[in-house]
């Protein structure tokens, strides 16, 4: 309980009693339409135990789906993010937009990618690698406690499978700082990441020695996460993949951010369907045309021309009536393979198949002869292209301006590489040349890349080509639906109200927007913002404003938690007003603790208000309300008193007795009515 001696008076700012009385105020939902009805939002899917759910991270549950813009939807300028909702990208939080001095003092968590990072001929003059090593260092630097976690195999490296050794002798070299493994938290005790003081790094164990990782399990998610303020994933290769320490631990972390090597792949996978160069040809290699069939399509759409130099060659050879032999075909993917010939052919879609193969002997697998495709000697099988179709290739790609070449050239998976990606690269280190665009998916493909073509840097190469099929299915992305929304912070703040230089008032989890009609209603000298996480909500309190002609009034759907400090910190006029009312009380949930205010908000609500302003903060439960009024006067920079001014009066325990706005939530009507306490409290920035 505060004494009164410790309460600071401060009457500067904004006075917003005046002539604010709920007995006499009275609005309509019904008017006018007198603005654009500005509305943007996405849905996205929590992913667990390995099935697509609803989600319920951010509180409120969404149904999966892409972008909704409203038919009447004014534009709002999000500039770099508007062909991100084409694509059915929603937009994330970036370790690169994110503050740098939100890091400091916080512990993060770095989901880093073991098949980059632990790469048995490491070069850190590659670019992936000084984007890997980067995330790392730059959030070290930034003065917050890193915590690294990632899955390894001996595919990675020979030398590195124990914690000991990943971080004594691998992480510790190659980014110059102390890497100690700490002891598995998931099972038993909480994490006190304290207990390695001397090292500037920890290491997790080894999540390939979890079955909970692959499944998901939320409860091996919630402990891998305790203790975690911030989650960055920098594993791209396992952005298709519904893992707990990609997906699961999302639902523990205030922030989500994608690191700067993330960042960087998901930039480039952005651009392969783009068509902005022709003639365009996709170059097409491996198998399984059953299963890449939507992907096939696509590029199909997108291409003036496919040329297939792998296992997917023989399949549509063979559909198309030529001779090859049928031990080879996949006949599951028969019906896959007639499809792409038809619809190739209805869009006058070039495709250049194999002329010849090299091809190995049955019993003598030493020797190599090259055959015609249609006359393959019985016992000899193809292994690779023959040169005759390197040759055809290469006079066909000269003629390109963009080429996207994806997956193995080689014809049977049980061999070895015969050399068929050396002499591709080749051709396509010609063809660059002459300037014409080059992306390359694949791991192997990249790497005869950077081997021979003297212009292997002007690619946009891509090592993860599971990722890059699923996106091109039109498949989600379970580690980039996870990551939080980040509003767009360029907004064009004209485009929302007719006076963005009016003081701006906040409202956080404004629910179904009673509070904010009635104060904007009643304030039409300040602008009023709603940021509330559950979409509906939002579409509902916007269809509303609209109807009323409030047009100092907006909602934004987007989560407060992460994405406040983005959208205020554009805003031409002085932010004077936040409130922050009932928020959720079950704060005492692990899977819930998130709903509650955290720290990051608190800090960058007292960073953004203007000196003056206010914070007004209540609920029905005393327990949260005595929550956060702690976090505000003990996590506010010192920028945070308790204020009163003349036409407040407190009750006992320093809580106001009556709304100083005059104008009431929905929930605090409920709770009046049945004859419940509110437990009030206002702050200034001094």
């Amino acid at each position: 309980m505060l004494m009164m001696a410790q309460i600071a008076h401060c009457t500067t700012g904004v006075n917003f009693l005046q002539g604010a009385t709920l007995s006499s105020y009275k609005y309509s939902f019904h008017g006018v339409c007198s603005k654009p009805l500005v509305l943007i939002t996405y849905n996205k899917a929590c992913l667990s135990h390995g099935k697509i759910a609803n989600f319920h991270r951010n509180g409120e549950i969404s149904s999966l789906g892409s972008w909704e813009v409203s038919s009447n939807a004014a534009s709002i300028s999000c500039k770099a993010k508007d062909h991100d909702r084409e694509k059915g990208f929603p937009p994330i939080q970036t370790l690169q937009r994110f503050p740098k001095e939100e890091l400091s003092a916080k512990v993060v968590m770095v989901r880093f990618d073991s098949s980059i990072l632990l790469h048995q001929d490491l070069d850190e003059s590659v670019s992936k690698i000084s984007n890997a090593l980067l995330t790392i260092k730059y959030i070290y630097e930034a003065g917050a406690k890193v915590v690294l976690a990632s899955s390894w195999t001996v595919k990675c490296n020979s030398k590195v499978l124990s914690e000991e050794t990943v971080a004594a002798e691998f992480l510790s070299s190659v980014l110059k700082l102390k890497v100690l493994p700490g002891k598995c938290f998931y099972e038993h005790q909480q994490p006190n990441f304290e207990q390695v003081e001397e090292a500037d790094i920890i290491l997790l164990e080894n999540l390939t020695n979890y079955k909970q990782e692959l499944a998901n399990n939320s409860e091996f998610a919630r402990r891998l996460a305790s203790g975690i303020d911030i989650f960055v994933n920098d594993s791209f290769s396992t952005a298709h993949k519904i893992l707990a320490s990609t997906v699961g631990v999302t639902q523990f972390c205030y922030a989500c951010l994608a690191g700067f090597y993330f960042d960087e792949c998901l930039a480039k996978l952005k651009t392969i369907p783009e068509c902005d160069l022709s003639p365009s040809v996709a170059v097409v290699g491996g198998g399984n045309i059953k299963d890449k069939v939507k992907a096939l399509r696509v590029l199909a759409a997108k291409c003036d021309g496919l040329v297939f130099v792998g296992m997917m060659a023989l399949q549509i050879m063979h559909v198309m009536g030529k001779p090859v032999p049928l031990h080879l075909v996949e006949h599951e993917g028969v019906k896959e393979a007639l499809e792409i010939v038809s619809y190739a052919e209805s869009r006058s879609i070039h495709m250049l198949l194999p002329s010849d193969f090299l091809c190995k002997h049955n019993h003598l697998p030493m020797q190599e002869k090259s055959f015609l495709a249609h006359n393959i000697v019985d016992g000899w099988e193809p292994v690779d292209l023959g040169s005759n179709s390197f040759n055809e290739i290469a006079t066909y790609l000269s003629r390109c301006k963009k080429i996207t070449w994806i997956g193995l050239v080689k014809v049977r998976q049980s061999h070895q590489n015969s050399g068929g990606e050396c002499k591709l690269a080749c051709i396509l280190d010609e063809v660059s040349q002459n300037g014409c665009h080059i992306t390359i998916v694949g791991h192997t493909a990249c790497e005869a890349a950077l081997q021979i073509s003297r212009s292997a840097q002007t690619y946009t190469m891509i090592e993860h080509a599971s990722v890059v099929w699923e996106y091109l299915k039109g498949r989600i992305l379970p580690g980039v639906l996870a990551m939080d929304r980040a509003y767009p912070s360029e907004i064009e703040w004209n485009m929302v109200y007719p006076d963005p230089s009016q003081p701006l008032a906040v409202d956080i989890g404004s629910g179904n927007g009673l509070f904010l009609m009635g104060m904007a209603n009643m304030r039409k000298d300040l602008n009023f913002l709603g940021l509330e996480i559950n979409e509906k909500l939002v579409k509902r309190c916007l269809e509303s404003a609209d109807e009323s002609g409030l047009k100092n009034l907006h909602f934004i759907g987007t989560n407060a938690t992460s994405s406040f400090r983005t959208i205020v910190a554009g805003y031409p006029g002085r932010l004077i007003l936040v409130s922050i009312q009932c928020p959720n009380p079950d704060f005492n949930e692990p899977e819930h603790r998130w709903r509650m205010v955290k720290r990051s908000l608190v800090e960058a609500i007292a960073d953004e208000l203007a000196d003056g302003g206010k914070v007004f903060l209540q609920s029905d439960i005393e327990e949260v309300a005595m929550r956060m009024r702690k976090q505000f006067l003990d996590e506010g920079k010192s920028k945070l008193v308790i204020a009163y001014d003349k036409n407040m009066i407190a009750g006992p325990g320093g809580w106001l007795k009556e709304n100083p706005f005059g104008v009431r939530s929905d929930w605090e009507r409920h709770v009046l009515a049945r004859g419940a306490p509110m437990y009030r409290l206002m702050l200034c920035k001094r």
